[in-house]
């Protein structure tokens, strides 16, 4: 049975979301939420979104549940209309995945993540219900779900400011923003190129949107645009690309965002919120400006939690995940990217120049196959070389290793003052992860 990840359930269409898994989530959900109130449902534009928006449904009828149908909108939409409708909803998306995955995101009522108390309690309602035959023969009926509000809010987001005489390209990524997404920009006047917005059922991320942007850059210079924007499936998280068809990270656009709060005192308690990924030089461009960072654990659901207890106002991670909490209640990629490109507007000045506010140091990554489930407290030796790399590196560098919660691997994250050195120390790493936990390490 699949279990919940950083972000959902994910996996397979067709081989690991099987109907009678997907019904019993849905039953699952409706025991644990209860059926006062409506579920809203959720998908973006992968061909099997449609059959599993209608197996969740008569998981969720079987409880006694009205379901609303929402269409194809983007995951943080959805969280949208759920928060407006105080109801839970379900998306159906692998985000970034390609076209053959997919997968469901929970939102309990009011448009929030799980927690891991909810998630324990619908796994256990889930083991419970799968093992149950699905219902045959059901057809599921659905209310409409009208998410029109959305846009509305997104466009009032900058506050009765204008984007005339901007031009932006846009891809995509042939997702849940394909409509939405060149809709705010256009009314609020830009002047929108749009890239891979024809989705066909199986083209969603290919060799597109913000896990592929090379497109996007070529045609930000083509086009003489002031920026683009590469959102990715279901458009929770974007990267962006500056006049000279360079990439902007969610590092960069979280060390935009925050300075410019903080000159104009929106930023409460003079923090944000990032994972343990992001760059060492986020935090180095942050500590002139009296901005410190909390630290959490990969995933958006993570940043948030920390935003909620230390009363933030902004969080995010690397990958383009940006969680305004005044505004949202998770990651907007349409938002953020609107939101950049507005403080853009404001100060006349190119993204690139906005974007020089932050010097990523250099940074590697690798994930590192082991022969088992691994326990990085059982390996005192690899222990011993995190300590030995880190006390070289000192205040200059970073070492992250950890061990992945779903699959036999170690990551490995290292940045220091040079190229390099970081390729040292992660050879230095590679090489005791391999000596404490086996050679299926040569499989990384």
């Amino acid at each position: 049975m699949l279990r919940f990840g950083t972000d959902g359930i994910r996996g397979d269409a067709e081989t690991d979301l099987t109907s009678n898994l997907v019904v019993a989530l849905g039953r699952a959900a409706a025991v644990v939420f209860g059926v006062e109130r409506p579920f809203v449902v959720g998908r973006d534009t992968r061909r099997s979104g449609p059959r599993l928006r209608d197996e969740l449904a008569i998981g969720l009828q079987a409880e006694g549940a009205v379901v609303r149908d929402a269409g194809v909108l983007p995951t943080p939409g959805l969280a949208f209309v759920a928060s407006g409708a105080g109801c839970p909803a379900l998306m159906i998306s692998a985000s970034h995945n390609p076209w053959s995955d997919n997968g469901i995101k929970l939102f309990a009522p009011g448009g929030r993540k799980l927690d891991d108390a909810l998630e324990r309690r619908i796994e256990d309602e889930l083991r419970a219900r799968s093992l149950e035959p699905a219902p045959a023969g059901v057809v599921p009926a659905f209310d409409g779900e009208s998410h029109a509000g959305y846009l509305e809010h997104l466009v009032a987001a900058v506050g009765g400011r204008r984007l005339d005489g901007l031009r932006v390209v846009l891809d995509c990524a042939n997702g849940a923003a394909y409509e939405l997404g060149p809709a705010v920009f256009r009314a609020l006047g830009a002047d929108v190129v749009v890239l891979h917005a024809t989705p066909d059922g199986t083209n969603i991320n290919e060799a597109c949107g913000s896990t592929s942007p090379h497109d996007l850059q070529a045609a930000v210079v083509a086009e003489g645009a002031q920026a683009g924007l590469a959102f990715d499936g279901d458009a929770d998280r974007v990267l962006a690309v500056d006049e000279r068809g360079t990439l902007v990270d969610g590092d960069q656009i979280m060390v935009i965002a925050a300075l410019d709060m903080q000159e104009r005192g929106l930023l409460r308690n003079h923090a944000i919120a990032v994972t343990v990924m992001s760059n060492l030089g986020l935090r180095q461009a942050l500590r002139p400006a009296g901005i410190t960072v909390v630290e959490t654990p990969v995933g958006d659901r993570h940043v948030f939690t920390a935003i909620e207890d230390h009363d933030l106002v902004l969080g995010g991670e690397q990958s383009g995940h940006v969680i305004y909490r005044d505004l949202a209640t998770t990651g907007d990629g349409i938002l953020t990217g609107l939101l950049l490109l507005d403080r853009a507007h404001r100060a006349g000045r190119p993204l690139s120049e906005l974007a020089a506010s932050m010097t990523r140091v250099p940074q590697l990554l690798e994930s590192v196959r082991v022969g088992s489930r691994p326990d990085l407290a059982s390996a005192p030796g690899l222990t011993a070389e995190i300590a030995a790399v880190e006390g070289e590196l000192g205040d200059l560098g970073r070492v992250l290793v950890r061990a992945s919660g779903t699959e036999p691997v170690i990551r490995i994250m290292v940045e220091a003052p040079t190229d390099e050195g970081a390729r040292a120390a992660l050879a230095r790493l590679r090489r005791a992860t391999e000596d404490a936990f086996g050679a299926a390490a040569n499989g990384r």
